[in-house]
């Protein structure tokens, strides 16, 4: 199968058209970009318009427990195991229109246009919204593809809280999700995983490549940190008697920095989340609560830098006098993906004169979870300026449509011709 075999424009225009559909579907419409949060209003009516534009596309739709979504395509022996494409339905706070809900879009389109050309497929194809990937709204990552892979149980979700102290189990259950008698949420054996998305990064755009083929995804380690030292009157609290926990956070913030930047790529480490209490500008901080993001595509030097960091900041809290709670809260191992579902994208790519790049991708993306369970590849997109994450998030609809035509082929391959 070729480019010329596939309607790009078609695919061009009906991916535009849905990501534009679910663009509405945001948590605060006032505000720029997309905040979609698991369970939350617009997390819901998205599903519901993705499940109604997968019946369109003649797919038969469930959900299970956790509110994973699935458009299916019956096979012609539909006892085999099924290939499975898609990506999160979830953003993060202010994010934009690509991330996550691109795979599921060009999912459904990609299921369409091989249903009215080819008919069944040989074995059975499916797309699938993942529930949550983000972490954005509780303090867990991949809620979704987790539950799916049998990594999580949905009956272990009361523990989880959400800033307003709405616990994961509660949400999931005002959303109708999460029943004793509802249905399961462990995948049937799997042929293979296809996850195509925005590759959130400067490689491709940089290089001048059309698509991007994931051959390792980045382990994570994910830390909540809480800072205590003693919020007092910022005239009359002498500099060398304070306990100043913003201070504290901010030397680890910069510590943090320094020792990633001599470390050397790949590694990268973040602190993205910072609060503190209580916040006034009279008074020292008492109280600092805040996040550590590290990344790096080998498991040793993920581990051996992490170990580093905590003991560092150790250190800082002790001189400080800043008593220091560190809460691991993610840890996930670098994922090697299939060499041979990389050859099929590869040549669906030649037989497309399209130019592409093997890379390493820097996120986190749910085919990590699904990668153990069976044969998992992923296909990037450029990225404009490498910006993700945010209003200013974009690719063009050109490229949308190319990556979703190498989508095609490589499900035709593995669904139709294998």
């Amino acid at each position: 199968m070729s480019l010329s075999d596939i309607p790009v424009h078609a695919l061009n225009e009906e991916i535009v058209a849905l990501l534009g559909e679910m663009a509405v579907h945001t948590d605060e419409p006032e505000k720029p970009g997309v905040t979609r949060l698991l369970y939350g209003v617009s997390w819901l009516s998205a599903q519901a318009a993705l499940a109604a534009r997968m019946e369109e596309a003649g797919l038969a739709v469930r959900y299970d427990n956790v509110g994973n979504l699935y458009g299916r395509l019956s096979g012609k022996r539909d006892g085999e195991p099924t290939v499975l494409t898609g990506s999160h339905i979830d953003s993060v706070r202010y994010g934009g229109v690509f991330d996550g809900v691109y795979g599921i879009v060009a999912g459904i389109a990609a299921l369409a246009y091989l249903r009215r050309t080819f008919g069944k497929p040989r074995r059975p194809l499916e797309v699938v919204s993942f529930c949550e990937e983000e972490g954005s709204r509780f303090p867990i990552a991949y809620w979704g593809s987790g539950n799916a892979a049998g990594i999580y149980d949905w009956r272990q979700a009361g523990s989880y809280k959400d800033e307003d102290g709405v616990s994961l189990e509660e949400a999931m259950q005002a959303s109708g999700f999460g029943r004793s008698d509802g249905p399961e949420c462990r995948l049937a054996p799997l042929a293979g995983f296809v996850e195509l998305h925005i590759e959130q990064g400067l490689v491709l755009e940089h290089r001048n490549r059309r698509i991007g083929i994931v051959e390792t995804i980045v382990g994570q380690r994910r830390y909540a940190l809480s800072i205590e030292g003693a919020a007092n009157h910022a005239g009359t609290t002498p500099m060398t008697l304070r306990q100043d926990a913003l201070a504290g956070a901010a030397e680890i913030a910069l510590k943090l920095e320094s020792l990633a930047s001599s470390w050397g790529e790949p590694l990268v480490a973040t602190v993205g989340k910072i609060e503190a209490r209580p916040n006034t500008p009279n008074v020292i901080p008492g109280f600092v609560e805040m996040t550590l993001d590290i990344r790096h595509s080998d498991e040793w030097s993920l581990s051996a830098f992490s170990d580093l960091v905590l003991s560092e900041i150790q250190r800082i809290a002790d001189r400080r006098r800043l008593r220091l709670a560190v809460t691991p809260w993610l840890a996930t191992k670098p994922v090697p993906m299939s060499g041979r579902l990389a050859a099929h994208i590869e040549a669906a790519c030649a037989g497309m004169s399209l130019s592409y790049q093997r890379m390493v991708s820097g996120a986190g993306h749910d085919a990590q979870l699904m990668a153990p369970l069976c044969p998992t590849a992923m296909i990037f997109v450029p990225s404009r300026a490498g910006i993700s994450h945010s209003p200013d998030e974009y690719t063009s609809p050109e490229q949308l449509a190319e990556g979703a035509a190498v989508l095609v082929s490589v499900l035709y391959d593995l669904a139709y011709k294998e």
